[in-house]
């Protein structure tokens, strides 16, 4: 027996030698699939070497012989005796803030952060199949900061109504706008799996037996007046929108349902209830447009505009931001995605170059146009220097250790810019003045949206005129 046990315990710190020490954070059902399934797998590249919790209940616990040794305040002590430079969370549960204090914790103790993003995604054990959350590493400069205590002031204590709530913008703004308290959040959107994963992110269930979660299309003009007749928000925040430029090239039509009627119906019945504050969230595209998606949302932008021209009550503003690194597919995903499978990485071009932001910086982006835009503006975050996407795919090849991993160059798709935009030709950017990292632009109002047969034809020609023209209309 003596022999059989040594014998083992050589043949474990052989296999342990080559792989990573990494610290486990989550004594959960989770966590303890993941402590099982690398103690079977001769293929994984990580050993755990502590385990971490924040809930007193699991201090001192086991896991698969491996005691939890304390929580978040012990992990830069924790990683310098077992020489862990990676921290996986394996807790899908934790809220915003706790995941800051996870984000700065490693910060502070010079570790990268890496999660488990659900069961079926343990087996494998590697890198790239992890997910990393630091993506924000990737963007070389200043982050936008929230005016906390302005934003607070007008969300707290009032009625608040998000539409695309499911998606990877609309969910976020619906976690940030949780924490300032309104009177009541209404997630509308027409992907029920996106609306319970919001809601189960919200509150830790999902039961999705509500008015706060309400199942509804944008196109529908007369359910969606009627929605908001009986909920009368005061704050609407628009974020539902067609965004895959590639799809809308090949169906103009889609754009023009979901981002121009669509986007008039919210306005008009938010008009129509009252809504004190609405914010429309536009796109980069929408400067200097020449795709179908850019077309659409700078005629979302006018008819938001629109409003306030007419004398609406209330404050109609837009947000403009470029691409949102993590969101539901974003590049990052579709790489991610490329690295997973062994494949090669497609770009469309050496040179091409796109503004970059995070998550949770662009939802916090979309509360700060709420606070300090003026009615019939459109807000732009100063977003730096637009990023090469071939670094971008290479930083994450090197994250997950695929530096194998060939680029393939596919060439400009139809609508596509090498540079994106932020500012259109036709506008005065006016920068910094109530904010240090955003500007404001106006565009011409759209009173209405304009009738043709040909909706490809009939966007271009209202999102590409020259502001003189678009005034006159």
């Amino acid at each position: 027996m003596l022999f059989l046990r040594a014998t083992e315990m050589l043949v474990a710190q052989y296999r342990e030698q080559d792989r990573e020490p990494v610290i486990l954070y989550g004594a959960t059902q989770l966590g303890r699939h993941f402590v099982a399934q690398l103690a079977e797998s001769e293929q994984s590249e990580f050993i755990v070497k502590a385990v971490l919790d924040e809930d007193p209940q699991r201090r001192g616990g086991l896991i698969h012989g491996m005691r939890v040794r304390g929580g978040l305040d012990d992990l830069a002590a924790v990683a310098e005796k077992t020489g862990a430079k990676t921290l996986v969370i394996a807790d899908a549960g934790l809220s915003d803030l706790t995941m800051d204090r996870v984000r700065e914790s490693a910060r502070k103790a010079t570790m990268r952060v890496l999660a488990v993003p659900s069961m079926q995604h343990v087996d494998g054990l590697s890198l790239s199949n992890l997910e990393d959350i630091d993506v924000a590493k990737f963007m070389d400069r200043e982050q936008a900061s929230l005016d906390v205590e302005g934003i607070r002031s007008i969300i707290s204590g009032k009625r608040v109504l998000v539409t695309g709530a499911g998606g990877s913008i609309g969910s976020e703004l619906c976690r940030q706008v949780y924490r300032f308290e309104p009177a009541e959040l209404f997630m509308l959107d027409r992907d029920e799996g996106g609306l319970h994963h919001t809601q189960l992110s919200l509150t830790g269930k999902a039961l999705l037996d509500d008015e706060t979660v309400i199942l509804a299309d944008i196109r529908e003009e007369e359910i969606i007046r009627d929605i908001f007749c009986k909920l009368r928000p005061e704050v609407v925040i628009h974020a539902a929108a067609l965004k895959h430029q590639p799809l809308l090239e090949r169906y103009p039509e889609e754009a023009w349902k979901t981002n121009v009627l669509g986007t008039e119906h919210v306005l008009l019945a938010a008009e129509a209830c009252g809504a004190e504050i609405v914010v429309n969230i536009s796109t980069d595209k929408a400067a200097n447009p020449c795709c179908v998606l850019g077309d659409s949302k700078r005629m979302a932008e006018r008819l938001c505009a629109a409003r306030a021209a007419t004398g609406a009550p209330g404050r109609w503003v837009s947000v403009r931001f470029g691409n949102v690194l993590g969101s539901r597919g974003s590049v990052v995903e579709t790489f991610m995605g490329q690295i997973k499978r062994g494949n090669a990485l497609t770009i469309t071009d050496p040179s091409v170059r796109r503004y970059f932001m995070t998550i949770p910086e662009a939802a916090q982006l979309v509360l700060q146009a709420a606070l300090v835009g003026r009615s019939g503006e459109t807000l732009v975050l100063d977003m730096g220097e637009p990023m090469l996407i071939e670094d971008l795919a290479r930083g994450l090849m090197s994250m997950a250790g695929r530096n194998d991993l060939r680029i393939v160059y596919t060439g400009l798709r139809p609508g596509e810019k090498m540079s994106e935009e932020l500012f259109d030709v036709r506008e005065t950017a006016i920068q910094g003045d109530r904010h240090p990292l955003v500007s404001e632009v106006c565009v011409a109002p759209l009173s209405s949206v304009p009738e043709g047969n040909d909706v490809r034809e009939v966007m271009e020609q209202y999102a590409r005129a020259e502001r003189e023209q678009g005034a006159k209309e």
